[in-house]
């Protein structure tokens, strides 16, 4: 099979390149439209202001907070918000008790809630199970004035027993319903149920359904939160692989709560009613109670019920992520103004054009008209980066702060470095005597592992640093390996490919003085394939000692053949006449 010509491989480099743009162009018009994106990127707290939220943990009286406890819960804050998409967020502790969040621009309800849940988890047997009782859903009462005042909640008797007959062997032995348990049970308000003040975990519990629709009484808790290894959300396959359309949350078990979750579902296994189901409460809230049709031993547990794809994301990250030390609440929310502003952004994008304008002189010097790829590559190289800053934004929550203007400013540096690595590449085979397509493709081969190997580690640098790193820092880190990719992109799709269909020209494959690809300029000791002849129009005085030894080594080697070639040809005269 014959193999596509230089030319070919150009054009189709080209297009591949022109259909990644246009794609992007086009996902971003598809955001616009929908009113979900933007053809400029989001700011971030340093360059566009944001919302402060001081959280204060709620404690019980003569109860204080730990250092500890506060670093953990900045730790998992921290961690719920990046998962959320909010980009360049600062949580920092304040007077050893408070913890004080700021976030650019102003934070959604559901943001707000991923802050303070607690997003206390505890998997609990089913001991009883019914509909809310009449009693226990009261009306409201509107006074004279118009004002709402909740029904009041049937009172229990205090005097009822709250000591089990007969210690319970197990969470789903019915000896935990006490006389005032069971009083609770029927007094229990669905609608009115008290997050942060759900019972022990040694103790059962009186709750119901998120959505008020069933109440029950609880077990202990038999498999905490705390267990949970990983949880992700997606949709709910059969067993045939079909997906079913409803969105669940998968749970994996670390090794204590494997075994843990192995034995209460072995057990539930062997019992009916009711008390077959095991109860995953959030919270104080029921999720869901299933069934327990098996008995689980690895460590793989499945959460159901009404969720679509962003509430079932939601519940997953936070159940990833465990549950906070303390419940907090929201002392306070205000705005605050950015801590730079627009002024350092200019500078910013000052310092940038000015890095852009000094690479494009370097190379109009240097390389002449070649210098004009590197103009064009640069460009090429910033209409997509600014793109995928731009999808980043609006899709994944991610925020430009100064740090990450000033990764954008060193991929400046990056991808000049590969241009000029190819460049030299390309002059080094020309003054090796090469034609200059023979020259492109060669200088190519070379430069490509260079590139490659140079952009590797900016990569690694950038990994490790996204990986490691908080706050500003992970926006430079992030910004440096993007346009990393894009150089790398650049360079195989649009600066080769240009070189290949300039190398056919009359005006750089002729070697003009002002090309940058000038062989006599560079130096080349040969001109041509076929005889590596010394270039007739060299001047002799700027070719060097070496140089001009060979000529005369190659232009004595000429004459003796033709003498030879000439006495030959005489002898064979001489001969034909005797």
């Amino acid at each position: 099979m014959a193999k596509s010509s230089p030319a070919k491989k150009a054009w189709r480099s080209l297009t591949w390149l022109g259909v990644i743009i246009v794609g992007l162009i086009a996902l971003n018009t598809a955001g616009v439209l929908t009113g979900s994106g933007s053809w400029t990127p989001k700011l971030a707290l340093d360059l566009e202001g944001g919302t402060q939220i001081i959280l204060a943990p709620k404690l019980e009286s003569g109860q204080s907070v730990s250092s500890e406890q506060l670093n953990e819960a900045v730790k998992i804050i921290r961690q719920r918000i990046d998962s959320a998409g909010v980009s360049e967020a600062e949580i920092n502790t304040q007077g050893g008790q408070n913890i004080v969040v700021s976030i650019p621009g102003v934070p959604d309800d559901e943001t707000i809630n991923r802050i303070e849940s607690s997003a206390k988890l505890e998997f609990r047997p089913v001991l009883v199970a019914g509909a809310p009782s009449a009693a226990s859903v009261g009306e409201d009462i509107v006074g004279e004035d118009g004002v709402t005042t909740p029904a009041p909640t049937p009172a229990v008797d205090p005097n009822l027993e709250s000591t089990p007959t007969a210690v319970p062997t197990d969470g789903s032995d019915l000896n935990w319903i006490t006389p005032a348990l069971q009083a609770q049970y029927e007094a229990f308000d669905c609608s009115r149920i008290d997050t942060t003040n759900v019972a022990p975990a040694g103790e059962p519990l009186v709750t119901c359904e998120a959505d008020g629709s069933i109440k029950y009484i609880l077990g202990p808790v038999e498999v905490s939160g705390e267990n949970v290894s990983d949880a992700t959300n997606g949709q709910q396959t059969t067993q045939s692989g079909a997906t079913t359309g409803e969105w669940v949350v998968n749970i994996t078990f670390d090794g204590t709560g494997t075994k843990a979750f192995a034995d209460v579902s072995t057990r539930l296994n062997a019992l009916t009613g009711a008390q077959n189901q095991f109860a995953i409460v959030l919270d104080g809230n029921v999720i869901s109670a299933p069934r327990t049709l098996a008995a689980i031993t690895d460590g793989n547990a499945q959460i159901s019920g009404d969720f679509d794809q962003d509430s079932s994301k939601a519940l997953a990250d936070q159940l990833k992520f465990g549950a906070l030390p303390l419940s907090f609440a929201v002392q306070s929310q205000d705005t605050i103004s950015a801590t730079l502003g627009s002024s350092q952004l200019t500078g910013g994008l000052i310092a940038g054009l000015i890095g852009l304008v000094l690479v494009v002189l370097y190379s109009l010097i240097q390389y002449r008209l070649l210098g004009l790829v590197t103009v064009a590559s640069l460009s090429v190289a910033a209409i997509i980066t600014y793109l995928l800053i731009t999808i980043l934004s609006w899709r994944e929550g991610y925020r430009l702060s100064l740090a990450g203007v000033a990764g954008l400013i060193v991929a400046i540096g990056i991808t000049a470095d590969s241009f000029i690595v190819y460049f030299e590449r390309v002059r080094d085979e020309l003054r090796d005597g090469r034609g200059l397509e023979s020259s492109v493709e060669a200088g190519w081969k070379r430069a490509l592992r260079t590139i490659l190997a140079s952009d590797a580690v900016n990569i690694l640098a950038a990994g490790v640093l996204f990986i490691v790193a908080v706050g500003n820092v992970k926006g430079f880190a992030l910004t440096l390996g993007l346009t990393t990719l894009v150089d790398v992109l650049v360079v195989m799709l649009f600066t080769h490919p240009m070189l290949q269909l300039l190398a056919r020209t009359k005006f750089f494959s002729d070697g003009h003085r002002l090309s940058g690809l000038d062989p006599r300029a560079l130096g080349a000791t040969y001109r041509g394939r076929a005889k590596f002849r010394p270039s007739d129009d060299l001047p002799s005085a700027k070719l060097s000692s070496a140089s001009r030894e060979a000529a005369k080594r190659q232009t004595i080697a000429e004459r003796k053949a033709s003498e030879l070639v000439g006495s030959t040809a005489d002898r064979s005269t001489d001969g034909k006449d005797s």
